[in-house]
Formats: C-alpha cells, sequence, structure tokens
C-alpha cells in the first residue's frame, strides 16, 4: 500500500503539550506497541507507532524502568506506516497492526519470537521463517461478541467497554451477515464451519474431517499450515507412538498421529474427548485412541514414547506437565506454542532436550499474536 501520512487529529487532543517528548520508535512489545526509549533511558510503550515513526508523545503512565505514552504528533511517518483501512481502528481492540504494511506485521512478529528465544529461553536457534497464508481479512471462523445491554459488538482496546460492529474486516462473510442481524442482549459466541454456521459444524484438513467443538483453530487456512509443519517435524513412522497431552477435539492428534503405529490423545475435557472419538471413528483411524484425564496427572501404562505434541494455553505447561514430559522421556517433542515468552520458558525447563527445528506461523494476521512450532530432540539422540 502507498504510505499516507496520518492526520494529527486522529490522536488526542494536545493538552499540556508543555511535557511532549521527541522520540524515534525502534520495534514492537508484545502487544503490539512501538517501543522507544525516553531521554532518562526507560523504554516507553506507544500504541499504534510503527518503527522509523519520529513522535512527538505524552506520558501516561509510569513505572521506574518503563512507561507508555500516547502520540501527539507524528513529525516524520515511518516507511512502514499506512493508512488504517478500518474505520474502527484503533478504538476496537481486535487488531493492533492496521496501521502498518503487512510485510513489517510479519517482520515484527518474527523478531519477538526471537527476542524471546534469546532473552528468556537462552536459546541459540533462531526462527527464520514465518508461515502464512497471505489472507490478512475474512479468515476469522469464530467471533465473541459482548452486550453490555444497549449495545453489542466487541471490547475497545485496553478496557471491556463496547464498541459496535456493523461489519469485522477479520470475519468470515457468512458471520459479517449474521452480525448486521443480532440485537443487543447477552454475551454471543458465533462459528462457521465448511458447512455455515448451523450445528454440528464441520471441518476438513487435508482430507479429514472434524466436528467443531470446544477448541478449535480460527483461522483454518493458517490451521493447515501449523499441522503440516506440527507432521513433518513430528516425522512418525509406523512402528512409533505419539501421545498428545492437550489434544482437545483431537485435531492435532489425528492429523499427526495417522502417521504412527499408536496414537494416544489426552484431554480433562470429557465433551471434548467425546468428539475427539467421534473424529477418529469418522476418519477410520483405529490406531488412535483418547484418554480423559489431566495430562499432568496421567499415569499411563506406556513409557519413552517415541514423540510428545505440546499445544498448551497461553500461559504455557504447568509444572505437572514438564514432569510428566520428563518422566515419560520422549525422543522428540513438537511445542506448539501461542506465547513466544512462556515457549522459550519452558525450552530452558526442559533441559535434557535442545532445538532442532523451529518456525513461526502468521494465525492472527493484523493482530499482535504470533503462533510457533518447534521440534525438541532428546539431547543423548542428536
Amino acid at each position: 500500500m502507498k504510505q499516507t501520512l496520518i492526520e494529527e487529529n486522529i490522536f488526542t487532543s494536545r493538552e499540556n503539550s508543555s511535557t511532549a517528548q521527541t522520540v524515534t520508535v525502534t520495534g514492537y512489545g508484545s502487544g503490539g506497541e512501538g517501543i522507544a526509549r525516553l531521554e532518562d533511558g526507560r523504554v516507553v510503550f506507544i500504541p499504534n507507532s510503527a518503527r522509523g515513526d519520529i513522535l512527538e508523545i505524552k506520558l501516561t503512565e509510569e513505572q521506574a524502568r518503563n512507561a507508555r505514552a500516547e502520540i501527539l504528533r507524528i513529525l516524520t511517518p515511518s516507511p512502514h506506516r499506512i493508512t488504517p483501512d478500518c474505520q474502527y481502528f484503533p478504538g476496537c481492540g481486535g487488531c493492533d497492526f492496521r496501521h502498518i504494511t503487512y510485510e513489517e506485521e510479519l517482520n515484527a512478529k518474527l523478531r519477538r519470537v526471537n527476542d524471546a528465544l534469546q532473552r528468556i529461553g537462552r536459546q541459540n536457534i533462531q526462527a527464520t521463517e514465518i508461515l502464512h497464508t497471505g489472507q490478512i481479512n475474512g479468515y476469522r471462523n469464530k467471533a465473541v461478541l459482548h452486550s453490555d445491554g444497549k449495545k453489542l459488538g466487541f471490547y475497545r482496546a485496553k478496557s471491556h467497554g463496547i464498541i459496535s460492529i456493523d461489519h469485522c474486516m477479520l470475519l468470515k462473510d457468512d458471520l459479517n451477515n449474521v452480525l448486521k442481524s443480532l440485537k443487543p442482549g447477552g454475551d454471543i459466541t458465533l462459528r462457521s464451519g465448511r458447512n455455515g454456521i448451523e450445528p454440528p459444524l464441520e471441518e476438513k484438513l487435508d482430507g479429514l474431517v472434524f466436528e467443531i467443538s470446544g477448541f478449535f483453530q480460527v483461522n483454518t487456512e493458517a490451521a493447515l499450515l501449523l499441522y503440516r509443519k506440527a507432521r513433518e517435524y513430528a516425522k512418525l513412522a509406523k512402528n512409533e507412538t505419539l501421545v498428545d497431552m492437550y489434544c482437545g477435539v483431537g485435531t492435532l492428534t489425528l492429523f499427526v498421529g495417522r502417521d504412527a503405529g499408536r496414537a494416544i490423545g489426552v484431554e480433562q475435557n470429557s465433551s471434548a474427548v467425546k468428539s475427539a472419538r467421534k473424529n477418529a471413528k469418522r476418519n477410520g483411524l483405529s490406531n488412535i485412541e483418547f484418554i480423559n484425564a489431566d495430562a499432568a496427572k496421567w499415569e499411563p501404562e506406556l513409557k519413552n514414547p517415541d514423540c510428545i505434541i505440546v499445544d498448551p494455553p497461553r500461559k504455557g505447561l504447568s509444572p505437572g506437565a514438564i514432569n510428566k514430559i520428563i518422566e515419560l522421556s520422549p525422543n522428540r517433542i513438537v511445542y506448539i506454542s501461542c506465547d513466544p515468552a512462556t515457549l522459550a520458558r519452558d525450552m530452558r525447563l526442559l533441559k535434557d532436550y535442545s532445538a532442532s527445528e523451529i518456525c513461526a506461523i502468521d494465525m492472527f494476521p493484523r493482530t499482535a499474536n504470533v503462533e510457533c512450532c518447534v521440534l525438541l530432540c532428546r539431547s543423548d539422540t542428536n
């Protein structure tokens, strides 16, 4: 897109301009905010800024080591800055990066991953690629709408205030069509599958058909890229065993486990386990079983599985899950993460394993979130 200078008046008024400071943005924080240095050396986080911007800012929050600020004026716009293409940005909290080019967004995400690996994980390996579909709009198959009784929409940025939305650029067309007809009342979750928005929802990935219930990736096309990478890293043979410790409805277990002699999915949500078993049956995969248990407390009869897959929530692996992996002592671990910081932390804790492959995946274009897939091999097998 052609760069366009942003008008001053989209930002806050320049009250107390005597407190203004001039900074140059050098990078991005984990939430997508631009990062700069104040004259006293502190890091300052500036929402809606771009690497290379020279800005006049006003501090809004201050701490001993860092601060937050708002833009008063763009003195020199970054070459990566573009005019936002959404009328709700930046008021809506759904997107973080509609003010920069997609190329810059991908670079920012890759730098975030590698910074976490080095700074938190003390890892030597670096991700050199970020997989993406190229589709930055119309990819979300799920929307969570909130209501305050008067308005129905999404949360405003950094608050629980509601902003009414007629059309979200991230959503698939069928969800947007429904969005227009909804009325305020209570919170509403909308989901879409290959068979529309009527339950039971289905999705198809690489020839496998899944019933969508419980957790399912919100970007189906990017999920396919992620799952193919996980399958590549797992590299299972017909005489090998796979354990998926956070299996949900069994999507990854089936996608990767079809290559194994035996695959076991472990999930503590009983309804998800029922769906997983149903998904295995409908796809004719008799080598895969599902167990309703907390993976951290699970007492399996098998030892030393060839591969363990983990795809934990944002907070990463629990101490119990770390200990369970160490106890099971697999030859290799495929770790899928939606938070580079907790991934890097857990990689340090799994000290008997070293990373041999890693890549990033842009599961959530125009947001600051980034997915990772890592292959960890036991050090004595390298």
